[in-house]
């Protein structure tokens, strides 16, 4: 007799629970990738779940849940992720988008309500979340997409595409603002922040599989923002912002690094946990 559906996920939580996960995680990623193989939403789900298993489900179920328990990360599984309410393509060459950094979108469309936007730069694109979903939000402004690494563009081109951006999206390989002689209204940016010294406590999901450029920011974790501090004022319209993210405990130590580079703390955001996790940055010279 053909297993149903709902019997085959409860197989599949039980497996990711041996494995390790806990089982609210187990529960969650096991449903993420049995509605990936299947096509369903999560209402199909439910109201189709006693149904019986289409054929190789369960063959293909297995092999997905083996990767998983292997600790690869259930967005680079499914090859996407969800960020402001927009599907983005995701592979080993960028970041799983956060929801975190959606804190660096909000801003941006704050900004563009109290003035000028007509140019935004985004600085570490990686799967270009930050570039699509302000190109999406501000229809007259233009993102400038920068990313050190060609692979990673190419990942922020197709996600531009896929949400009919492009147009209005030039991308760059360099490293910060290297070649590029423009000034921009608006910069953001989501840097490499983990400090090298913390790699043996992360998650295997972050060390095995995402990016180390994208994750570490050298001994310290400041060795990029250091650089984008100084190297902003030069890019930015006298009365534009500078919205950077950072990581869990390093408020003080951004904030006073960017008190020394000249800035300006214009607000402090923090997450659904009230973790600091992001300042929005004005020249001190033009407040």
């Amino acid at each position: 007799m053909t297993p149903s559906v709902a019997a085959r996920l409860a197989e599949a939580r039980a497996r990711l629970e041996r494995a390790g996960f806990a089982p609210s995680d187990a529960a969650l990623d096991a449903e993420l990738l049995a509605r990936h193989l299947l096509g369903w939403d999560r209402a199909a789900l439910i109201a189709r779940g006693r149904e019986g298993e289409p054929p190789g489900f369960g063959r293909r179920l297995e092999e997905l849940l083996a990767r998983r328990a292997a600790h690869e990360p259930v967005a680079q599984i499914v090859g996407h992720r969800e960020f402001w309410g927009l599907e983005f393509e995701v592979t080993r060459d960028v970041l799983v988008p956060r929801p975190e950094t959606e804190l660096v979108v909000e801003e941006a469309l704050q900004f563009a309500r109290e003035g000028t936007c007509n140019s935004v730069a985004d600085v570490g694109t990686g799967s270009g979340c930050l570039a699509v979903a302000v190109a999406r939000e501000l229809p007259a402004t233009h993102v400038t997409a920068i990313d050190v690494w060609p692979a990673a563009l190419e990942v922020a081109r197709r996600n531009a595409a896929r949400h009919g951006v492009s147009h209005r999206i030039t991308f760059v390989q360099g490293d910060l603002f290297e070649g590029i002689p423009a000034t921009f209204d608006l910069i953001v940016s989501n840097p490499p922040y983990v400090p090298e010294s913390e790699e043996p406590y992360l998650q295997p999901e972050v060390t095995q599989y995402e990016p180390r450029t994208a994750v570490f920011g050298g001994a310290d974790g400041m060795t990029v923002i250091r650089r984008l501090l100084r190297d902003s004022h030069g890019r930015l319209a006298p009365r534009g912002r500078l919205v950077v993210e950072f990581g869990f405990g390093q408020h003080e130590r951004v904030a006073g690094l960017a008190a020394e580079a000249g800035w300006q703390i214009v607000r402090l955001r923090r997450d659904l946990q009230s973790i600091p996790r992001t300042l929005v940055l004005a020249r001190s010279d033009h407040g």
